[in-house]
This record gives C-alpha cells, sequence and structure tokens, in this order.
C-alpha cells in the first residue's frame, strides 16, 4: 500500500509539473541558468563572470523564445548597465551602431516596393519574357529573387512580396498546395532568399558582420566588395536551387494551363505605370547605383539605404505615408541594436578571451591551413546554428570569438567574416530563420521537405563555399 500510495503522489507531482505553462518554464529557465553560471568557481574578474552569467540568460531567451528577441536584447543591455558591468554607451552601444539604421533604412524601401505594387510588375514583366514550363517559370522566380537582393534588402519582405505570386503561380497550375509544384517553388525561394541573401550587404547578419569587423578590427568593408566577393556564389545557388527543387520535386505538370495568356492578363489587370511606381522605381535604382559605386565615393551604405528610405517618406517627392512608416517593424532594429550591443561588451570586458583560451588548446590546430580553416569554420558555424536559432546572434556572439581567434594567424578578417554570415544561411530547420519561418507559414511544405533540401543544399553550399575561400577570394585580392 505504502508503494502504491508513493505512486500515487509522484503521479500527481508529474501532473502538476506538466501543468506549468511552457512560457512560464523558458522565463525561468534563463535567470537559473545565468545564477548557475555566476555560482561556478571560476577564475575571472567580477566583470567578465557577470558578463558570461547575463549572456547565458539572454542566449536561452533567444532559444526558448518566452518574449520577444528584441525584448531578450533590450534585457541584455539593461542587465549589464544595472549591475555595472559596463558603462551605459557601451551597454547600448549597439544602437549607435550603423547596422541597425541601414535595416531601417532597407524596411522603408521595401515598404515603398511592395505598396506601390511595383515589386509585383517587375516579376511579371520577367516572367512574361521566360515563357510558360514550369523549369523556366520556376529559374525566372528565382532569378527575381536575385534581383530583389538590389530592390528590397530584406529576406522577409521579399518572401511577402513573392508569396502571392507564388500562389497565383501554383493556383494557374491547377494543382493542390500539397502537390510538388507547390512545395518546389515555395520551399526553393524561401530557401534561397535565405541562402543567397547572406551573400549581399544588406541582410541583417551581412551587415551585423560589417559592424563587427569595422568596430574590433578597424577595417572598412564596403558593399561593392562584399558583392565581388560572393557573386559567382550567388550565380551557383541560384542554380543549384534550381536543379535541386527540379530533381526532390518533378513537376506534376509541366507547361502552365492557358500559356502565356494568363500571365498577360495578370499584367494588364496592373494597367498602366503608376506616378507612385516612378518615383519608387527612380529612388531605388539611385540607391542601388550609390551602392554598387561606394569604391568610388566611400559612403556608407548605412547612410545610402537611410538616406533613400527616408526621401521615400517626404510629401510628393517620395511614396510613403505617415502609416507606412508606422507599420515598419521597429522590433528588428532593436533586435539588431540589441544584438550588436552584447556583440560590443564581450568585447569591452574581454570576456572573449576567456572563450579564446578555452578554445585555442583544441581548435587552434584545426585553423593552421585555409583548407583545414575553412572546413572548420563552416561545420563549426553549421553546428552553432543548430543551437544557436536566429542567425544575428550567431553572428553576434560568434565572430567576435573567431576573429579573435584567428588573428594572430594572420588570416583576414574580411574573408573570415564573409564566411561566417555564409555560413548563418545553411538551416535544417523552420526554427533557424525566421524567413523560413514565413514561408513555412504559408503551408506549401513540410518540416521534413525543409530538412531533405537543408540537408543536400547545406553540403553543396560548403562545397562551393571552400572554392571560393580557396581559390576565387585570393585571386581577387582578398587572402585567407
Amino acid at each position: 500500500m505504502e508503494r502504491v500510495d508513493t505512486l500515487q503522489v509522484t503521479d500527481s507531482q508529474l501532473l502538476s509539473i506538466h501543468r506549468i505553462p511552457l512560457p512560464l518554464l523558458a522565463t525561468l529557465a534563463g535567470p537559473l541558468l545565468g545564477l548557475c553560471v555566476w555560482a561556478l568557481p571560476l577564475d575571472l574578474e567580477s566583470n567578465v563572470h557577470k558578463t558570461l552569467a547575463i549572456t547565458t540568460l539572454v542566449l536561452v531567451y533567444w532559444i526558448t523564445e518566452p518574449v520577444a528577441h528584441a525584448v531578450t536584447a533590450v534585457i541584455g543591455c539593461f542587465l549589464f548597465w544595472a549591475l555595472n558591468v559596463t558603462s551605459f554607451s557601451v551597454a547600448y552601444s549597439g544602437f549607435a551602431n550603423p547596422a541597425p539604421w541601414f535595416v531601417f533604412g532597407a524596411l522603408l524601401i521595401g515598404q515603398a516596393t511592395s505598396s506601390t505594387g511595383l515589386a509585383k510588375r517587375l516579376s511579371l514583366l520577367i516572367m512574361v519574357r521566360l515563357g510558360t514550363s514550369y523549369t523556366r517559370l520556376l529559374f525566372g522566380i528565382l532569378s527575381i529573387l536575385l534581383l530583389l537582393q538590389f530592390l528590397v534588402p530584406s529576406g522577409n519582405a521579399q518572401i511577402a512580396i513573392l508569396a502571392p505570386v507564388l500562389i497565383h503561380f501554383i493556383n494557374t497550375f491547377g494543382v493542390p498546395p500539397t502537390s510538388n509544384i507547390a512545395k518546389g517553388c515555395f520551399l526553393i525561394v524561401v530557401y534561397a532568399s535565405v541562402l543567397i541573401g547572406k551573400m549581399f550587404l544588406n541582410s541583417a547578419p551581412a551587415i551585423l558582420v560589417r559592424g563587427i569587423i569595422e568596430y574590433q578590427v578597424g577595417l572598412n568593408l564596403m558593399w561593392s566588395q562584399w558583392l565581388i566577393a560572393c557573386l559567382p556564389l550567388s550565380l551557383v545557388t541560384l542554380f543549384t536551387c534550381w536543379t535541386t527543387s527540379l530533381w526532390l520535386f518533378p513537376p506534376e505538370r509541366r507547361v502552365l494551363p492557358g500559356g502565356s495568356e494568363s500571365l498577360q492578363q495578370a499584367l494588364q489587370a496592373l494597367g498602366p505605370w503608376t506616378t507612385h511606381e516612378r518615383k519608387a522605381l527612380g529612388w531605388i535604382v539611385l540607391a542601388i547605383l550609390l551602392w554598387t559605386t561606394d569604391f568610388v565615393h566611400h559612403t556608407h551604405p548605412a547612410l545610402i539605404a537611410l538616406g533613400a528610405g527616408l526621401i521615400l517618406t517626404l510629401p510628393h517627392v517620395g511614396v510613403l505615408d505617415t502609416t507606412a512608416f508606422k507599420s515598419v517593424n521597429f522590433l528588428v532594429i532593436i533586435f539588431l541594436a540589441g544584438a550588436a550591443s552584447l556583440s560590443n561588451v564581450l568585447i569591452e570586458t574581454n570576456t572573449l578571451n576567456f572563450f579564446a583560451v578555452a578554445l585555442s588548446q583544441w581548435a587552434l590546430p584545426l585553423f593552421s591551413e585555409p583548407l583545414s580553416n575553412v572546413m572548420t569554420t563552416y561545420g563549426g558555424g553549421f553546428l552553432y546554428h543548430l543551437l544557436m536559432p536566429s542567425e544575428t546572434p550567431m553572428v553576434a556572439t560568434g565572430l567576435p570569438l573567431l576573429l579573435q581567434m584567428t588573428a594572430p594567424l594572420g588570416y583576414s578578417p574580411i574573408t573570415i567574416g564573409i564566411l561566417w554570415a555564409l555560413t548563418s544561411g545553411s538551416c535544417l530547420f523552420v526554427y533557424q530563420s525566421s524567413i523560413l519561418v514565413l514561408g513555412y507559414s504559408y503551408g506549401y511544405f513540410t518540416s521534413r521537405d525543409l530538412l531533405k533540401v537543408g540537408a543536400i543544399l547545406t553540403v553543396l553550399q560548403g562545397f562551393f563555399i571552400i572554392l571560393l575561400a580557396l581559390f576565387y577570394w585570393p585571386a581577387i585580392g582578398l587572402a585567407h
């Protein structure tokens, strides 16, 4: 009887545990693990020990997401300041970083492109000229995605713009949402956006890489320099994504029913070019020209993006009103600024030295040669990204340490930074990217579909990146 009573009590206790809401468990886990780190008998300075504890809390919150990523970032900044880990100016230094303001300008540009219908018009104009076969249209959509890297430097905005086009494309073929056509279109375009977005100095991880290199090393990484370094990989990735989709998801129908007439009808429904479309296109083209020629005028990319975005909000001159300005997701900006602040605190408090000493004993031999350096960075980054769901925190916490470890070996900080940004694009699961989360929400592909595509493209990307780092980058003046 005593054994039965004991079992009954245990079952009751287990039931009470299961009644605890998961958000509450996640909320408690961060502080508890932070306190555990603080309680460890580590031979460290007080500020370094505090930084480790607070960073643990922030990382746990970013992984479990009891609150928005931006809120977690602000909590981290607050604790660094409130607990006298560092000064206010350092704790919130990421808000003075150009990176979040580049993203703000990019979001305004995305608003202008989508709200005026410019992106949809350009997409249809390209598709009409590509033909009506599934293979050509899929390649055309991926080509449009590559074009949008210049027009709309935000992966989420790109998917938001292309999603209606993809849905129209799928419906025109007359296939269900579970078809190979639907999976192939949606999944490969979403995944390609994650990959190719890192190959331009527009995405948040890439911008953060630039900010960290500028802050930690003092080098100015130009927009055009990043473009030239990654242009071959972006073209190869476009072709690889296309062939992978056709292989994994062979289409049920190879030709669009109704031919080009359906595309022509959709284009005609838009009517003639509007004044707002012309204005938006003009300012965006000017921004693109300034970005691609920054090696001449050396204007900061964030200054160009923010300037173009603000011009687009001016009456008569621009196309956005106050409502459109307010609809910008400011949480993304706060999140990026907070992540940059975390990176700066790790540097200012010399906390990175603790990790560098701990890792150097076994990791340094793996960086001894260029080939092993690239493979270790890519493989280690891929594993780290599995534990660090968001790309931005992955860059913010991993790159400063990587730069510090590889500096004595003579590797170029620029190549290390670009390599780390490219590594953040390789994903197997939906939680690893907000772009994947957005694409998954439309319901056209499953987690298993993503796992198959991600596994194949991760291996192929690794192979192409090795070739790029060993042969192409030294040829254009980027040392190992």
